[in-house]
């Protein structure tokens, strides 16, 4: 992997992208419909925001890094399982939702609205400014680095603690934004900026809930049974 150069690379999106067309059409779409639904706190939507993730991960461990293992890129086979297992968290979480979204108003909605903004435009259009014109740019949704800001941003979005299973991968893959960067994808400066800001925020917003959630069942305590005979 470190003897890769950044021409390699933008090779490689450059022929994933034209293998694929025209799902990049798709990937932004299904990424506006899991947008404006997290805004909505009702289960069904929690359901297809989840599944939408689940959708984007498997496809990315499946058709992204599978191939690539297979060409030579033994690192891929890891990545691939990373992927793949991320995208069955959030099929689990489809059928049985832990996490919530809805309307209320949080900063840290707003640093969600930016990852968001960010991987769907800012991300293509940094890679613009520096050369990595179309094809030669990882796709939303169905490249790694992008989805991982995407899913974060997603995170930030929630109303709900989000599990340290579902953030470990997006989390340990982030971390390898400082790799990519080296080699010259600029725009991957998000995908660190989002997993190390983004996975704080996150944790802290547990310890919060999970402290509402303590003091609300101490102001409520169980009653005790007693026999008590007049």
């Amino acid at each position: 992997m470190m003897n890769i150069t950044v021409e390699q690379l933008l090779a490689v999106f450059a022929n994933y992208n034209l293998q694929i067309w025209p799902m990049q059409i798709l990937a932004y779409l299904l990424g506006l419909v899991a947008l404006l639904l997290a805004f909505r706190n009702v289960l069904w939507a929690t359901r297809v925001i989840v599944s939408i993730l689940a959708f984007f991960w498997i496809w990315v461990g499946l058709l992204f890094w599978l191939p690539s293992a297979r060409q030579g890129f033994t690192l891929g086979y890891a990545f691939s399982a990373m992927f793949v297992l991320e995208g069955v968290l959030f099929l689990k979480q489809a059928v049985k939702p832990t996490l919530s979204f809805g309307t209320d108003k949080k900063s840290q909605k707003i640093l969600g609205l930016i990852f968001i903004l960010y991987t769907m435009v800012g991300y293509p259009l940094l890679g613009l400014l520096i050369g990595h014109t179309y094809p030669h740019t990882p796709p939303f949704g169905l490249a790694p680095c992008p989805l991982i800001i995407f899913s974060f941003g997603i995170f930030l979005l929630a109303t709900s603690q989000v599990s340290i299973l579902i953030l470990a991968i997006p989390f340990i893959y982030g971390l390898s934004g400082i790799i990519w960067v080296s080699k010259g994808m600029w725009e991957d400066i998000g995908l660190i900026i989002s997993s190390l800001i983004g996975s704080a925020l996150i944790l802290h917003r547990n310890k919060q809930i999970k402290a509402m959630g303590n003091k609300a069942k101490s102001d409520h305590p169980k009653e005790t049974w007693s026999l008590k005979i007049s």
